[in-house]
């Protein structure tokens, strides 16, 4: 299985909603394979055309099933929507873990 990063940018609208999002995923983030790795609040956009976010989240998932079976298990279908109202201008994408820049260069 190949080790992927989700990055997770984000403002948050309501605090209550998402606390309650917060509380039960820091369990079943590393349940489902996940490991919070780095959490940052905004600070300066240096160069780029993205509108800032308020919190930004990165999260190592030991696979991509892992990620999907985090986003898709139907025992968490309760808990997305604490996310999703808790949050606006969400943006959630993922990354391959690569050990160096080869990939890019055709050198693997």
């Amino acid at each position: 299985m190949k080790t992927i990063y989700a990055l997770n940018l984000f403002n948050i609208s309501d605090k209550a909603e998402y606390l309650a999002y917060l509380k039960r995923s820091a369990k079943e983030v590393p349940n489902h394979g996940g490991k919070v790795v780095a959490v940052g609040k905004y600070d300066e956009l240096f160069k780029g055309n993205l509108s800032p976010r308020q919190v930004m989240i990165l999260v190592e998932w030991e696979s991509k099933e892992a990620f999907l079976h985090y986003r898709n298990d139907p025992n968490l279908a309760d808990l997305h929507p604490h996310r999703e109202n808790g949050t606006n201008d969400y943006i959630w994408i993922t990354f391959d873990k690569l050990e160096d820049f080869r990939v890019f260069f055709g050198k693997e």
